[in-house]
């Protein structure tokens, strides 16, 4: 069985490589971009079969010169929401997953891809429909109009499809080797750092008719978008689009604490509650940004009944499960030498 898996160096397509591999999946082409060389670290302890630049997979396989691939998980994309050139992200999200497609279609490959709860945007309803469907970024439209394609090529719950094709949504994902992602990296990552090296973490304040750290979204921990990923692949029979959250908001405030009563046990120090960390002025609230004012989702909260009723019963990690078991990890990782 060959997989390929696009986005292969990056934070979901190499946690992909990695729950193939604790299946004994190790015939993956790895298909990513390494301009930005340090995220071959991600792949530096998994097992592929070989490796292909974006450059050049696409062309090939649209041509069949990889011979018979059974799932391409499609994680390849421009994920960074600031992003303004709408004609680059069109080109990475969209033109080229069109095609990838098409090619999919035409040798019999099954597709799980990359969607995006940034479809919904402006949206107060999270459910997978077109009318709560209100993007409020180039990002978000780019992903958005590959799912409409999808819809238009194959019915709307994509009853047509001559293969398995699904598209998930995901909210707030967090967890190991999203080292290299930058300003799009999580929150918790940002904030593990921020406690190392200042002793607080740093969150917004009040906006959106939210309080300080108020504001609401749906974290999921990457274990549980590996398992749900994974679970579809098990149900080649499954195909549309999903949300891949949780189905429970929490407020950042939530993430803040946990990064810090996580690091403080660490250090043999006692748990605080938010009240007590908020004092001791360990969660240090900054003024909303203006140049996120109308761009910015307050409230996520992915509906999950589309995915119960498709058979995944899968149980997700709350904020102060997942965040502590990553926090943990970069407590591993960092006492291993490795740059954070």
């Amino acid at each position: 069985m060959k997989i390929v898996v696009t986005g292969a160096a990056g934070f979901i397509g190499s946690n992909l490589v990695k729950g193939l591999n604790a299946r004994g999946i190790d015939n993956i082409i790895a298909v990513d971009d390494l301009t930005q060389g340090d995220k071959f670290r991600n792949l530096a302890d998994l097992k592929i079969a070989d490796y292909m630049d974006a450059g050049d997979f696409y062309g090939r396989f649209a041509k069949g010169t990889l011979g018979q691939v059974e799932a391409v998980f499609h994680e390849g994309a421009c994920s960074d929401t600031m992003e303004l050139d709408g004609k680059y992200m069109m080109d990475n999200n969209y033109t080229l997953s069109c095609q990838l497609f098409q090619a999919c279609q035409q040798q019999g490959t099954r597709l799980l891809y990359a969607s995006s709860a940034a479809t919904y945007g402006g949206s107060d309803t999270f459910s997978e429909a077109p009318q709560f469907e209100k993007p409020l970024n180039v990002y978000g439209y780019s992903k958005l109009l590959f799912d409409q394609r999808m819809r238009r090529e194959l019915g709307t719950r994509f009853e047509s499809a001559s293969s398995q094709v699904v598209g998930f949504r995901y909210f707030n994902v967090y967890g190991p080797r999203e080292q290299h992602k930058g300003r799009m990296a999580s929150v918790a990552f940002h904030q593990f750092n921020q406690f190392q090296a200042d002793g607080k973490v740093k969150l917004f304040g009040a906006y959106g008719g939210y309080e300080a750290g108020g504001q609401m979204r749906d974290f999921v921990f990457i274990d549980d978008v590996v398992a749900v990923n994974l679970w579809f692949f098990d149900h080649p029979e499954k195909s549309g689009i999903f949300n891949l959250g949780t189905g429970r908001a929490q407020p950042f405030n939530d993430v803040a604490l946990a990064v810090v009563n996580t690091l403080r046990i660490n250090s043999h120090l006692a748990a605080l509650s938010l009240d007590e960390a908020v004092q001791g002025s360990m969660i240090d609230y900054i003024g909303f940004p203006q140049a996120l004012i109308g761009k910015y989702q307050s409230y996520t909260q992915a509906d999950l009944s589309a995915l119960r009723a498709a058979g995944c019963e899968h149980a997700f990690a709350d904020v102060q499960t997942g965040v502590t078991a990553y926090m943990q990890s970069m407590l591993e990782t960092r006492s291993q030498g490795f740059p954070l």
